[in-house]
């Protein structure tokens, strides 16, 4: 599975196991990491292609398959693991050569409106940038039986700006041998300071909060509509529209 763009060329090179990937992306190009799993393959290709519906400038959309990183990545996966990219989310600096900003996020989402505005938000003080949800999940349960982990920071990382070179700790060692929380709770930054906060409508947990209107990024954190037991979940019907547009070829 490869690299998606819209408007630009992507170069990165990968060089021999343990170092970091070229990032030879445009500085015009918004670059965005999407996590892929099997079990959701739909999700990855709607959400993509909602990105570049909306998108005004340039965009290069990568997903992060594991199997595409065993030269450099190597983790079994837990039983606390509800997704293949559970933890490959946090390469997405080493994947960026530790160069200028990448967007991360889940798949499981629904991109209504201009990346651009989102891009916008970036702050040079900090490492790193997400909404600040502070909730605890409702359920002990989510999609395909997957336990819902309950943790300080409950979905901070679904939806990341990582401003890539102060982002440097998170080299492919520290991703495969640190746990699950070190990662997810940012432990690998020095301070919550390093934290920057975006609105919360740019990662709206569907099932977990209420908000007038539509939100810009829509997370179906519980279970997207693809699945049987979520197929009308609050927001369903504007994924399956996505899904029509991204299926409709011309007649003739």
């Amino acid at each position: 599975m490869g690299t998606q763009q819209s408007g630009g060329t992507f170069n990165a090179s990968t060089q021999q196991s343990g170092s970091t990937i070229g990032a030879g992306t445009h500085p015009g190009m918004i670059r965005v990491f999407i996590g892929y799993d099997e079990k959701e393959s739909v999700a990855y290709h709607v959400l993509a292609h909602s990105i570049l519906r909306h998108a005004t400038r340039p965009v290069s959309i990568t997903p992060l398959v594991k199997s595409h990183m065993a030269l450099f990545y190597q983790r079994e996966r837990s039983a606390i693991e509800s997704t293949d990219f559970s933890f490959t989310r946090f390469l997405v600096p080493y994947l960026s050569g530790y160069q200028g900003w990448s967007v991360f996020m889940d798949c499981d989402m629904l991109m209504t409106a201009d990346i651009s505005e989102l891009f916008q938000l970036r702050d040079e003080k900090f490492a790193v940038m997400c909404v600040k949800h502070d909730y605890v999940a409702r359920d002990d349960v989510k999609f395909l039986g997957a336990v819902q982990t309950k943790y300080e920071k409950k979905n901070w990382s679904s939806v990341m700006l990582f401003n890539n070179a102060k982002c440097t700790s998170l080299t492919p060692e520290v991703v495969a041998n640190e746990t699950g929380l070190f990662l997810h709770q940012f432990k690998w930054l020095s301070s919550d300071d390093q934290i920057g906060a975006i609105p919360t409508t740019w990662n709206y947990l569907v099932g977990e909060m209420t908000m007038p209107g539509t939100p810009k990024l829509i997370h179906y954190t519980l279970g997207g509509p693809y699945f049987d037991g979520y197929r009308n979940c609050e927001h369903a019907d504007k994924w399956f529209a996505e899904q029509r547009l991204m299926s409709h070829s011309a007649k003739g």
